[in-house]
């Protein structure tokens, strides 16, 4: 009984590294390409700005569709080119300059290993979960103590601000030491959890997408902090509220720590 209690068990936990392993055997085709160095530069730029441009088409089309104005938490507000253009030209210059020859480095000491097998379903998950959340822990305290020491707001975070109503492009329009800041706890993060390559490549992109969502200027009826009960997850309207006001919300996407700490501010009290 014992034994075959066990092989049960294992058959339930390969399960779910069965249902990854093809489409990890796919991205395997392309190995020389994802362990170039060139790889996770043009991942993070390709991934942000194909997350950033349907918000950039709402923002045009938003004059022209009054039914997209329902949605759009500033409905008078649509960013121009002359905000929208250095925003982008921001997030190129950095990614190319700074954080290529950083990623090249890491090529030369550290080379991405490919393991045959993909994870299990389950871990992936739990390991994305659990990298989200120590980022939201990590940029909490990097965000208040950027907003309580004006040589670091200054030096560091200002620039972030300088954009007061949210759009889509505004996510990376911040500091060098800004975006360095949050890659390292990005990179942190993922060796600390000793993730697999095909989680790494799922929490970027989930929270590329977060990122970009909060700082879209849209609430749609599925957006993420509509998905996700009991009010745990912030949303677009409550980093609307930071991005005005500056002294609440200043977890990223969960709100717990802003609650326990007594910075919490719901949207809905303005």
């Amino acid at each position: 009984m014992s034994s075959r209690n066990g092989s049960e068990l294992h058959v339930l936990c390969s399960s779910g590294q069965l249902f990854l392993q093809p489409l990890w055997d796919r991205l395997r085709t392309w190995e020389a390409l994802i362990q170039s160095p060139f790889f996770p530069v043009v991942f993070s730029i390709t991934t942000y700005v194909g997350f950033c441009l349907p918000f950039v088409v709402l923002d045009v089309l938003c004059p022209w569709v009054p039914a997209l104005r329902r949605y759009k938490i500033h409905p008078d507000f649509s960013p121009s080119a002359w905000q929208l253009l250095p925003c982008l030209g921001q997030t190129l210059y950095q990614h190319v300059v700074f954080v290529f020859p950083m990623t090249l480095l890491h090529w030369a000491t550290s080379p991405t290993l490919l393991p045959p097998e993909a994870p299990e379903l389950l871990q992936l998950v739990r390991h994305v979960v659990l990298c989200l959340l120590l980022f939201d822990t990590e940029f909490f305290v990097w965000h208040v103590l950027h907003h309580k020491v004006p040589w670091l707001y200054r030096t560091f975070h200002k620039m972030h601000h300088q954009n007061s109503s949210l759009f889509a492009l505004a996510t990376q329009y911040m500091s060098v030491g800004e975006l360095l800041s949050l890659g390292f706890f990005d990179m942190m993060n993922v060796l600390l959890l000793q993730c697999h390559p095909l989680t790494v490549l799922t929490f970027h992109v989930v929270n590329i997408w977060l990122s970009v969502e909060d700082h879209s200027g849209y609430d749609f009826p599925w957006s993420t902090h509509k998905l996700v009960p009991f009010g745990w997850y912030g949303g677009v309207e409550h980093h609307d509220l930071h991005h005005s006001q500056f002294t609440c919300n200043f977890a990223p996407y969960f709100t717990h720590w802003d609650r326990i700490l007594g910075t919490l501010r719901s949207a809905h009290s303005k």
